[in-house]
């Protein structure tokens, strides 16, 4: 069985990718982490307020800003030990390159060009394979724009590029007022990949004490939907690679992401649930269901779901909606005409 794939100009020996999380945060982890099968491991975030805290720039919202970041300090439970900062970061990834023969990816998480370029070209020079732009805030500024939202993305992008000569993916957010126009001027601009999507960590409030809760869960197998959807769709139409992260919790979102055509797939909540082993069992039960069914490469499932090769494109789109909504039955209509009617539940 092949499993190898190409992801952004790195060659895996299979898709499953771990993601940033935790478990990168050390020597030990990414070791273990390569032990057990991950074809390439995503570092923990190095965050710019962390860069800016080490260079004494200024103090960027270090309280109430930094957990409504992905992979931030709340993201998993409390660790004993404190944050790594630029420096250790980088000194981690010389010996992760080092001590492993796996791709290393290195994460930026930001919102600004200030202290991403610098670090962009010493991560470079550590020895990463690529770089991964975790590039997210909330524009609470009524004033601003759409494209000056957008346009963040593209200046950091360009920056970095301009810096490094490693593959560059973005970590996308959701929420664009057109996804799949942007996904494509990335792609214009030189992105080498692009990871749909990034997994906010909106905050709660504790309603003993008043104050914000910036407690989260792990993920769950529901969240692939809206990934599932713009990489079926991307698919073919864009020159970066896809890279799908959210909900994998076993082979079955890993082979539908590979059918809708990603050419990888990240996981981390469920390595953190079950440990870093359990991707040899993710591995294996994907190589399986693709012998069983008389598969020899993931290159003859990558795509066959995707928008650009399913008979009726619309069922991915809004005919699917409908169809959705009329495939529920009212649990209190026992005996009344029109159960699951779309009629029903308007």
């Amino acid at each position: 069985m092949d499993l190898s794939t190409d992801y952004m100009g790195l060659k895996l020996k299979h898709p499953i990718v771990a993601s940033s999380s935790p478990l990168s945060d050390s020597l030990e982890g990414i070791k273990l982490l390569e032990d057990s099968g991950a074809s390439a491991v995503v570092m923990y975030s190095l965050f710019e307020e962390q860069i800016r805290r080490d260079n004494e720039a200024f103090d960027f919202l270090l309280q109430s800003g930094t957990e409504s970041f992905a992979e931030s300090l709340n993201y998993f439970p409390h660790l004993d030990t404190e944050p790594k900062g630029p420096e250790q970061y980088l000194n981690l990834v010389r010996k992760a390159v080092e001590a492993t023969d796996i791709p290393i990816i290195a994460s930026l998480n930001g919102v600004t060009n200030e202290g991403w370029i610098d670090y962009a070209k010493q991560i470079q020079q550590a020895g990463a394979s690529a770089l991964e732009l975790n590039v997210y805030f909330i524009p609470t500024d009524l004033e601003m724009t759409p494209v000056a939202v957008e346009q963040c993305y593209f200046d950091i992008l360009k920056a970095v590029k301009s810096a490094v000569s490693i593959p560059v993916a973005i970590k996308l957010s959701p929420f664009f007022s057109a996804t799949g126009n942007m996904a494509k001027r990335l792609d214009e601009e030189g992105v080498d990949a692009l990871i749909l999507f990034n997994r906010f960590y909106q905050p709660d409030i504790n309603l003993e004490t008043l104050t914000i809760d910036p407690h989260t869960e792990l993920s769950t197998p529901a969240e692939i939907r809206l990934p599932l959807l713009w990489i079926a769709v991307l698919y073919g139409q864009i020159k970066a690679s896809l890279a799908a992260s959210r909900g994998v919790h076993s082979s079955t979102e890993i082979i539908k992401y590979l059918m809708v055509g990603a050419d990888v797939v990240m996981v981390a909540s469920i390595l953190m649930k079950n440990g870093p082993q359990y991707l040899q069992v993710l591995l294996n039960e994907t190589e399986q269901w693709l012998s069983a069914r008389g598969y020899h490469s993931i290159n003859e499932v990558r795509g066959m779901m995707s928008r650009q090769r399913i008979k009726n494109p619309g069922a991915l789109e809004r005919v699917n909606y409908i169809k959705v909504l009329e495939s529920f039955e009212n649990p209190f209509a026992s005996g009344i005409a029109g159960t699951g009617n779309l009629k029903s539940y308007r």
